[in-house]
């Protein structure tokens, strides 16, 4: 195994060239609690079966509490949702304080006016350096709105502009 010749902020400064979508994960706790997280490492895995992924780090207070619950939704938000973002990242017992949502069929909350979601069971978590890999069995998926995603990208967020 080779030493990285390089510090945690080079790493962070170069991945940072690679924009990412933002997506809020969410789901509902056995009290009835809503819990949810930001995430910026969302993908597609397989189709067959459908699966998907994200990568909660080790250090997240939300994760536990989604992973003990076994299912979620992952909802992708659009370019005009920084505040919901902001509201659901930032610290706070309840933050879905005020926040409309219906609840899928699985029985986690998809956000209002997301550009799509997608519904999940927990299929397997694998540990990966200080975050997790979680694994979600896509069972029901929507484009709610269709538009311009929420993108993070060198620190900052914005929008997707398309080439003509």
């Amino acid at each position: 195994m080779s030493v990285a010749s390089f510090d945690n902020a080079t790493f962070r400064r170069v991945l940072g060239h690679y924009p990412t979508g933002v997506c809020i994960v969410t789901a509902v706790e056995a009290d009835g609690m809503p819990v949810g997280m930001v995430v910026g490492s969302f993908t597609s895995v397989s189709l067959d079966p459908p699966l998907v992924a994200f990568f909660p780090a080790k250090s997240s207070g939300s994760w536990p509490r989604i992973q003990a619950v076994g299912k979620f939704c992952v909802n992708v938000l659009a370019s005009d949702q920084l505040p919901l973002c902001r509201q659901v990242a930032g610290p706070g017992p309840d933050k879905f304080a005020g926040l409309s949502h219906r609840v899928s069929a699985n029985g986690s909350p998809i956000l209002d006016d997301v550009v799509a979601w997608i519904d999940c069971t927990l299929d397997a978590v694998h540990e990966a350096g200080d975050h997790y890999i979680a694994l979600g069995r896509v069972i029901a998926l929507e484009v709610d709105r269709p538009g311009s995603p929420l993108l993070f990208f060198q620190g900052n967020y914005g929008e997707f502009a398309l080439l003509q």
